[in-house]
């Protein structure tokens, strides 16, 4: 769902659907939806009982630079949004309450507990001044039956592209880029530590 252009930069709001029963595909073709209402890549997109929810992400990312013999990139401008929309059963997209804060890099961040949208760190904007990307270490729950945001805790460190999981009332987090310490929230080393705690909602 949506993403950037070819180019990288340029956001995209194309939408398709492919019916599938048992892994296997029951359509030839792939089929248009309805655009999104905002485009943009490294958004979180789930889907709980028939609606569609498509949460934060962003406009814009690097962009290669032509020609470079070792395929350099070149930074753009980037807006990171907290923008939050769900296509109903009627195929109608709707604006729903926004996250706490700007998120983006939280494609496999989240788990669905107890009728919760559970999403664990990513990024926000950048530092005013010195236009460093910022990592996020909060955990935010989205309520499904009140479609109410609230931070329901922080991870061990902040960290963007991580994969979370949630089993036997367990809430996982793995892998993902971290900050460089606790007094500095700009990206650093990858990591691939794993790390859980109890989650009763």
């Amino acid at each position: 769902m949506g993403g950037s252009k070819e180019n990288r930069h340029t956001p995209g709001v194309e939408h398709w659907s492919l019916a599938v029963k048992d892994g296997k595909p029951l359509e030839k073709e792939w089929r248009t939806e309805i655009p999104i209402p905002r485009g943009g890549p490294h958004r979180a997109c789930v889907v709980v009982d028939d609606r569609l929810f498509v949460i934060g992400g962003q406009e814009g990312d690097f962009m290669a630079k032509p020609g470079s013999p070792i395929f350099k990139c070149s930074r753009r401008n980037e807006v990171v949004y907290g923008d939050v929309y769900m296509l109903d059963k009627e195929m109608k997209w709707k604006v729903l309450p926004p996250m706490p804060k700007p998120n983006s890099h939280i494609e496999f961040s989240w788990v669905i507990v107890n009728n919760s949208i559970i999403i664990t760190g990513g990024t926000t904007e950048k530092h005013p001044v010195t236009k460093r990307m910022i990592l996020v270490g909060e955990v935010f729950q989205f309520k499904l039956d009140s479609m109410e945001w609230s931070v329901i805790g922080k991870l061990p460190y902040r960290i963007k592209t991580t994969i979370a999981g949630f089993w036997d009332g367990w809430l996982y987090f793995t892998s993902g880029q971290r900050d460089r310490g606790p007094d500095n929230p700009q990206p650093r080393k990858v990591v691939g530590d794993m790390w859980r705690t109890k989650l009763s909602l």
